[in-house]
């Protein structure tokens, strides 16, 4: 069984060593101690949420931190295509379980997208908090995955400023039910015309509209600048499935969870 991970922040784990001591405070130790119980001699994995992972044991607990001795410390690289879920804001916190169930399936982005038809809105005070529910609800998800990697929880947008993603983009993808190319035959097809491994990182969209589904104008839009259409299934999925369902597709397609990751 893997060990239990928390986090510890951007930059914490960047001076450690095999046999140094490292502390963890905050709201993390005292889930360590107080809801997993953890105690001394237990393994344990301490992650900084952009890719640094120190493996060791238990040394110590407390209410207020958990010291872990450090055995190694390794560096888990992002694959070289990273995967960006574009999630229309929808109702029913179906947005928040897309996300949520992507971060455990590997996601490395998100982007919230006000949609036409997205019945939710993000303004003022709201926005900024939501926000913020969306950056809690990946990071618990990375931590129950067990990841290194804690996906990034882009700004906003609009349709307009998800036009300019979708120019700047190596691949962006519109989830469609009324496509004609499956969603496979899009990432095979793509895929023999990129350059070799090591060529720099690449970025595909995985684009997801609301319940009422994505406007023609906003499709006509997105594909004018550069994205195109495909069929993930013959069934309709609700919005917080079609997300996560595309990125097991996508990893799979693109050797993501392979030996060798692209």
């Amino acid at each position: 069984m893997s060990n239990p991970v928390f986090f510890s922040g951007p930059g914490a784990l960047d001076h450690m060593t095999p046999g140094a001591l490292f502390v963890l405070d905050g709201p993390e130790a005292r889930h360590a101690v107080a809801v997993k119980r953890l105690s001394p001699g237990e393994p344990v994995d301490i992650a900084d949420g952009a890719g640094k992972r120190l493996t060791g044991r238990v040394v110590s607990a407390s209410p207020a931190e958990l010291t872990v001795e450090c055995g190694a410390l390794a560096v888990e690289e992002q694959p070289g295509t990273r995967l960006v879920l574009v999630q229309a804001l929808a109702k029913g916190d179906r947005d928040e379980l897309a996300i949520e169930t992507a971060t455990e399936l590997g996601i490395d982005a998100v982007i919230p997208w006000q949609s036409e038809r997205s019945i939710v809105r993000w303004k003022g005070e709201r926005a900024a908090k939501a926000h913020g529910k969306w950056q809690s609800v990946v990071t618990a998800a990375a931590k129950q995955a067990r990841r290194a990697w804690i996906p990034e929880v882009r700004a906003a947008v609009e349709t307009p400023g998800l036009a300019a993603a979708v120019a700047a983009a190596d691949l962006a993808v519109i989830l469609h039910e009324d496509a004609v190319r499956p969603f496979r035959s899009v990432l095979e097809t793509w895929q023999t015309r990129q350059p070799e491994p090591g060529a720099g990182a690449l970025e595909i969209l995985l684009i997801v509209g609301p319940e009422g589904g994505i406007s023609p104008r906003e499709v006509t839009r997105l594909c004018d600048a550069g994205a195109v259409t495909a069929l993930l299934g013959h069934h309709v999925l609700r919005s917080s499935t079609a997300g996560p369902a595309a990125v097991v597709l996508a990893s799979d397609v693109l050797g993501r969870w392979s030996a060798t990751r692209l």
